[in-house]
């Protein structure tokens, strides 16, 4: 396989290089203080394409590959994993169902919008006391006139507080199969509940949400009742892992940046401490296990892109990219010592952010027994 990138790769990642360079990581800081989202940054990545860019053009997409996306968010997360974190779930989770089944109702409404920016949509699959365990959701959907009274709570919902739509996992049917229903801001029985408070990526909204008597009409039931809800779940899955791999490595880079630059600065016994070689050793650690993740996430992008199998490769790039950049973000933060705890410089946030991509896509706990699963067949 050859990831030398194309003409186009390289010109949607230093677009949104720049992008990261001097419109997000200069205001990363204070959304974060102030765990406010950037909604005005969130809107111009719709007028940049970015929501739609994997989408076909029909609805206002480029179609580009999963490689070519991964760029352009590895460089939205190197200025705030928060934003990037955000994009990921619009253009990702909060829109592909709608595309995929919506009617054409439905898609106009709302997906095209959404695409734009001018919309946020969102998805609800993890409740209470089912994460990783999908047998384990207890939302219900009943079946009635003209369609379904749904039932039960989600939690950890990205973008709730401000989404406009939902894309909501519940059983449904004599047999209780997993099913993907679509429910509107405003809808009688739906509650946002107040938003979570976080130690990382607090400019990133997350809320629980829960539906009450809420009563869902048939044209919004987007899979079908009785079987592939699951099927489309579990095919998303391998793209979020590698998307969430994407986010790390942004982060990870962007610690990395920050520690070479203070350690050019930063002077001890009359030289600067990269002279110095317990920080060199530290550093080049730093860049070879980002390189090494850069290297898995191209891998496994590019299995995507061409159809090939990928869930173990996928699982795979989530785990080690994810937990590198977890230990980049540490290294970082030791070679700025005291710095790494003093909010005045990013490498406390990255430290602090950096834990949501050891989660999201699946704890590593989890990846390493699908990988172990696939090893065994």
């Amino acid at each position: 396989m050859d990831f030398e990138l194309d003409g186009e790769q390289r010109l949607i990642r230093d677009t949104f290089a720049r992008f990261s360079d001097e419109q997000v990581a200069p205001s990363a800081a204070d959304f974060d203080a102030r765990h406010e989202f950037p909604l005005e940054l969130f809107r111009r990545l719709g007028d940049m394409g970015f929501f739609a860019m994997r989408y076909p053009e029909d609805v206002g997409g480029s179609n580009a590959g999963l490689l070519t996306y991964c760029l352009a968010l590895t460089e939205l997360a190197r200025g705030s994993l928060a934003l990037a974190a955000a994009a990921s779930m619009q253009s990702l989770m909060g829109t592909r169902f709608l595309h995929l089944l919506g009617n054409p109702d439905i898609r106009e409404r709302l997906l095209l919008p959404a695409l734009n920016g001018k919309k946020i949509g969102a998805i609800c699959m993890t409740e209470p006391n089912a994460g990783s365990d999908l047998d384990g959701l207890t939302t219900q959907a009943v079946s009635t006139d003209n369609g379904y009274i749904l039932n039960g709570q989600k939690t950890w919902v990205s973008m709730a507080p401000l989404a406009d739509f939902f894309t909501v996992f519940a059983k449904a049917g004599p047999k209780k199969n997993l099913t993907i229903f679509l429910v509107e801001r405003g809808q009688p029985g739906l509650c946002i509940g107040k938003p979570i408070e976080k130690m990382g990526v607090c400019a990133f909204p997350t809320s629980e949400v829960t539906f009450a008597e809420c009563f869902v009409p048939a044209t919004h039931r987007l899979s079908r009742e009785f079987g592939d809800g699951e099927d489309h779940l579990r095919e998303l899955l391998g793209q979020i892992r590698i998307i969430t791999a994407a986010l790390a490595i942004g982060c990870g880079t962007a610690a990395l940046e920050a520690a070479v630059s203070y350690a050019g600065e930063r002077k001890q016994f009359g030289k600067p401490i990269n002279r110095f070689q317990a920080i060199q050793l530290k550093l080049a650690e730093m860049s070879t296990d980002l390189d090494v993740a850069r290297q898995f996430l191209f891998y496994a992008a590019w299995l995507v892109d061409r159809d090939l199998p990928h869930h173990k490769e996928s699982a795979m790039c989530k785990l080690f990219a994810s937990e590198a950049a977890a230990t980049v973000c540490d290294k970082a933060a030791r070679v700025l010592a005291s710095y790494g705890y003093a909010t005045e410089y990013p490498v406390q946030r990255y430290l602090r952010d950096i834990r949501f991509t050891l989660i999201g896509g699946g704890t590593s706990e989890i990846l390493k027994l699908i990988i172990a699963a696939q090893l065994s067949q």
